[in-house]
């Protein structure tokens, strides 16, 4: 449960309670407060991009808005904005305009402190994350990043909870391969 000041809202939920424990409707700003940065942490997640993650979950919002009476009367609208963003993510990628370049290195960064072993550690785990197919990535970051359950994520990606767990564990077998295969001296090494 948040506070926010005199109203106990219910994260998620579609009806909050005043002082006097009267119930209303959650209105679009309250949902926006109360999500909007779980939603952009959820979709930068998701994208492993922050400026196409803060862009999604603009243009979901955006059409939230238009029809946020329809999206608010859902049990769980939070869910539901989450499969819009899932969604959105896959369109993105269908369109062959929104390919990306790769470049051979990214620009140096500078940083406060030497967490170079850690920090190469980091990317190289959301590198292989990154490489999963769309579904099993999605699953990942539901479960593992969001702390949802089965049901939720079998809800927000619009499959059955089987295949939610059948696409966890391909994922994380395939991340388990890589991450050996990481490991294995390469010829002429002295690892």
């Amino acid at each position: 449960m948040e506070q926010f000041g005199a109203i106990t809202a219910c994260v998620g939920g579609r009806v909050r309670t005043n002082e006097g424990g009267d119930p209303y409707e959650v209105t679009f700003e309250e949902f926006v407060y109360s999500r909007g940065a779980a939603l952009v942490r959820f979709a930068r997640v998701l994208t492993n991009d922050d400026d196409r993650a803060d862009d999604l979950v603009q243009d979901v919002l955006a059409s939230v808005l238009v029809k946020w009476r329809r999206v608010s009367k859902t049990d769980h609208p939070d869910l539901y904005v989450r499969r819009m963003i899932v969604n959105a993510n896959r369109s993105w990628w269908r369109r062959l305009s929104n390919r990306e370049l790769t470049v051979a290195a990214p620009p140096d960064r500078a940083a406060g402190h030497d967490f170079a072993h850690h920090i190469a550690e980091r990317d190289h785990h959301w590198e292989m994350i990154a490489e999963l197919p769309v579904r099993q990535r999605a699953v990942l970051v539901l479960r593992y990043y969001e702390d949802l359950d089965d049901a939720s994520i079998a809800e927000i990606l619009d499959i059955s909870r089987v295949t939610v767990r059948t696409a966890a564990m391909r994922a994380l077998k395939t991340l388990r391969e890589r991450h050996v295969s990481s490991l294995a001296p390469t010829p002429g090494s002295t690892r």
